[in-house]
């Protein structure tokens, strides 16, 4: 039951607007650096801090199965989890590429894989193996919904205990698109149109059978769009529930919080659900091409960082993204004002 003790301060607005007001005294015409000048503002609004740093980065890949796979809504098999999560483990994933880039610490946790993985490197926090098929009953039980939630938030709690100052969180499960879409459609007023997408690339009748398949699951699970726990019990996934119990940690700690695309979205939706203050901590990094991430934006009420028509995951579009915030605090701590450098701002 963490998720019912926490609590998050809301932003320091004060500190924002003074912020504001020092950045408007640098060396460039007011406004200038566009979406880089608010960036900057949120962050100081987040931490409290007049020059917020946000290095070392930390990214937490989740890892978990998912029993709706046997409905045949994904491309590839169910053991492509673990043959992922190896691949993680040896650096070799789009993720581990772009954490090096930006020096994070990385971390992969096993929160529901399917099959035992004894991997030197690994986190070992299962769950479950894997979730139930919610066509046929409930995706996990309430508790093991807590427990997975536990999981996010303490393995972030640790991250933060190493001194990261932004945390950015990916996934790994076969099926998880199908998850976060039912996820999804029962935030959105149990409305699935536009939200399913092709995942790891499935055709067009596949597609319709994906649609369908959630469809009946909504019907027949019945979750509760008020209580995210029950949400996520019936028809979520493991490692959907840990990253949303790792962003309550960081917001709870006034740590930043890059999200990545359609599935890490929706686990925002879930913290934000649990603790409305949470998303006073996220920035979106990225839009991602599966189109229910449009809706998940918009309910989550955030814009992207970027948009350059990623659809991969594993946290991969919030990494591409940090740069962006890093140049937000280098401006603000860096850059001259307009009387330290003795410039005239008159028009002559």
């Amino acid at each position: 039951m963490i998720h019912t003790m926490i609590k998050i301060q809301p932003k320091n607005k004060q500190v924002g607007e003074s912020v504001k007001a020092y950045v408007d005294t640098l060396t460039k015409p007011i406004g200038s650096l566009g979406k880089l000048e608010e960036i900057a503002v949120e962050l100081a609004e987040m931490t409290g801090e007049t020059f917020p740093v946000v290095t070392p980065p930390g990214v937490i890949v989740f890892a978990a199965d998912h029993g709706v796979v046997k409905e045949g809504v994904s491309a590839f098999p169910q053991e492509v989890t673990k043959q992922m999560v190896l691949n993680f483990i040896h650096g070799g994933a789009a993720i581990n590429v772009f954490s090096r880039q930006i020096g994070a610490h990385f971390e992969i946790v096993d929160v529901g894989v399917a099959e035992d993985i004894n991997a030197e490197g690994l986190v070992n926090r299962k769950v479950r193996y894997g979730t139930a098929n919610f066509c046929e009953t409930d995706a996990m039980t309430r508790k093991e919904a807590e427990q997975a939630i536990a999981v996010g938030y303490e393995q972030a709690e640790k991250m933060i205990e190493k001194g990261i100052k932004c945390l950015i969180l990916g996934e790994m499960g076969i099926g998880n698109t199908t998850t976060s879409s039912a996820i999804l459609a029962v935030l959105n007023g149990g409305n699935i149109d536009g939200l399913v997408g092709r995942g790891t690339g499935i055709t067009d009748e596949k597609l319709k059978h994906k649609q369908r398949v959630i469809e009946k699951a909504l019907l027949e699970r019945k979750p509760n769009h008020q209580d995210p726990i029950d949400i996520l019990a019936k028809v979520g996934g493991l490692e959907i529930s840990a990253m949303a119990g790792a962003m309550l940690a960081a917001a709870s700690k006034r740590i930043p919080i890059l999200v990545d695309g359609f599935i890490c979205t929706t686990a925002a939706l879930i913290a934000k659900q649990i603790c409305n203050t949470a998303s006073d901590y996220m920035f979106v990094g990225h839009r991602s091409l599966e189109p229910g991430h449009e809706t998940a934006i918009r309910l989550l009420g955030k814009s992207p960082i970027l948009d350059l028509g990623l659809r991969l995951g594993e946290g991969t579009g919030a990494a591409v993204a940090f740069p962006i915030l890093q140049s937000a605090t280098l401006m603000t701590k860096e850059m001259a004002t307009f009387s330290s450098a003795n410039i005239s701002k008159e028009l002559k």
